[in-house]
């Protein structure tokens, strides 16, 4: 049974969002909190695996069915492997990316529609859903942007779409935020402390 703290960090390409989770991570160290950090697709060895498969720029004549599916493959092992005993161990758990990144990506950008790849994800997950999702919100032109400016950070397959698509990433995100009580929009463009200031605020409501 979850005893834990789950806490999703969304957004589009280069919103800042896993920078952000690794000053929050550092921060609740810092504050003897007991907490993991982690990322999808990825976190352990198999979801890792197909992480390569997924956002490798040699596999652009990938289905977006196919790019699904991997997906909610990856989430599935990553969550029983690392996420659920986490969580049974009381632990607050800092996921870079979890359930509503296929919503806006493959269901809204992609166009297979958000209840569709729902359906695929709740076989994956069950009753395992975020206690707190914050969307980092950002113009994809402004995200993309910094992402060339920073030579550090992976340039994956997705980052190469056209600025269109991450267009419709950032409406499907929108559509998201509607139905979903638990996520928090930020605005994600304002200065790194800034954005790291209003994550704390965030957080520190839902620690208690």
């Amino acid at each position: 049974m979850k005893k834990g703290l789950f806490i999703v960090f969304e957004g589009g390409e280069g919103s800042g969002k896993s920078t952000i989770l690794e000053k929050i991570y550092n921060w609740l160290l810092e504050e003897n909190k007991n907490v993991v950090k982690t990322r999808e697709p990825g976190g352990i060895k198999i979801s890792e695996q197909i992480r390569e498969i997924i956002l490798s720029s040699e596999n652009e004549e990938m289905d977006g069915k196919t790019e699904a599916l991997l997906f909610a493959a990856a989430r599935r092992q990553h969550l029983v492997e690392k996420v659920i005993p986490a969580l049974i161990e009381g632990k607050i758990v800092l996921c870079d990316r979890f359930i509503d990144s296929s919503l806006a990506y493959q269901g809204y950008a992609r166009g297979y529609g958000i209840e569709e790849i729902y359906k695929i994800n709740s076989f994956a997950i069950g009753e395992y859903m975020p206690d707190l999702s914050i969307l980092f919100d950002i113009e994809p032109s402004t995200g993309l942007d910094r992402i060339k400016k920073n030579s550090s950070r992976e340039v994956n397959r997705l980052d190469k779409e056209r600025v269109e698509f991450h267009n419709k990433v950032r409406e499907g995100y929108h559509e998201v935020l509607k139905i979903n009580d638990k996520m928090i929009k930020i605005d994600a463009s304002k200065s790194i402390e800034e954005v790291f200031e209003d994550v704390k605020e965030i957080i520190l409501k839902h620690i208690g």
